[in-house]
């Protein structure tokens, strides 16, 4: 008579399962955790930035002031008489929601081995909406009324990489950070897609004797972890994935952008910051209850936010990068 057979004996037995569940579905975006966030209550936020400086100029004895022959000094209007103006900028919020709809039986039968299901269910979408605005941060565009404005909206400095664009050079990134002067040229963050990143890093071999661990730095999270970070001129380099690489410029296909810029520090004058509401800030989980024609019962996990650049020189891109 044969021995019971290993697919006959697994019959009899069941299989153990590991409480949890393995991320698979991963976007790599650290500069997330840096990223500071500002509330607010009202209909939105509203912030004022210089548009052009107030009229100064040289003279003479016996000149009057305000004549045409003054001398304005950049950034400054025509003459010494003539007025400030002022760019008022208001950002509101929008709601990125998510509902988790899990069945009665469900929840009672199979919810006693380690994996609670309402819990994991609830978890996978307050994790998709962090991944949400983590798409909407770069590429994000409010002419869609459901979105705010992401940093290619956002950006008004931009690094002239050709009609074509061109390939990652250290003069690119010279250029780059230059334009970023909201905080007396401080410069806090710069993003790039990884295979741009791994440009950088050949670049940095190219020079013989600079290996990419010499150009980094220790940068603390919002959760305190410490983690090396790549940098360039004492500027963290964030690997950002949700910067697209398959962007036609001129003649080239499959360019990308790096962007380089700043964190607002609380004054709202600088950078960019995050906004959530005042009243509930963060990623809110409401238990809505059952469902009035199934057995389910709902959750919604909810986040107002949206994006500000206070300042408009806290924040600058080059485009076209082939590689």
């Amino acid at each position: 008579m044969a021995s019971v057979t290993l697919a006959e004996s697994a019959k009899l037995a069941l299989n153990e399962l590991t409480a949890g569940v393995i991320e698979d579905v991963i976007t790599v975006s650290p500069m997330f955790q840096f990223l500071p966030f500002d509330s607010f209550s009202g209909n939105a936020l509203q912030y004022t930035r210089e548009n052009a400086l107030g009229g100064v100029g040289a003279m003479v004895i016996g000149d009057t002031i305000g004549s045409a022959d003054e001398n304005a000094l950049t950034g400054g209007t025509g003459e010494a008489r003539d007025a400030a103006t002022f760019t008022s900028v208001s950002v509101g919020l929008t709601t990125l929601v998510g509902q988790a709809d899990v069945n009665g039986l469900i929840q009672a039968t199979r919810s006693s081995d380690g994996n609670d299901q309402a819990a994991i269910q609830i978890a996978s979408k307050a994790k998709h909406l962090g991944r949400l605005f983590q798409h909407l941060l770069i590429l994000g565009d409010d002419t869609n009324a459901e979105e705010f404005d992401g940093l290619d909206v956002l950006n008004q400095q931009s690094v002239a990489t050709g009609t074509n664009g061109g390939a990652l050079s250290f003069a690119f990134l010279d250029e780059l950070l230059d334009l970023v002067t909201d905080k007396d040229g401080q410069v806090d963050y710069i993003l790039m897609p990884a295979r741009t990143l791994r440009s950088y890093k050949a670049l940095l071999r190219a020079l013989g004797g600079t290996t990419p661990g010499d150009t980094s730095i220790q940068v603390v999270g919002s959760d305190g972890t410490e983690r090396t970070i790549l940098a360039y001129d004492g500027v963290p380099i964030f690997r950002n994935d949700y910067i697209p690489t398959t962007v036609t410029k001129g003649g080239s296909s499959n360019t990308t952008t790096i962007y380089a810029g700043t964190f607002d520090d609380g004054s709202r004058s600088h950078g960019i910051s995050g906004l959530t509401s005042e009243v509930e800030s963060g990623i809110s989980v409401v238990d809505v209850g059952e469902s009035e024609t199934k057995d389910e019962h709902i959750w919604r996990v909810k986040w107002y936010t949206s994006l500000a650049l206070f300042s408009e020189k806290g924040l600058a891109a080059a485009d076209g990068i082939t590689n």
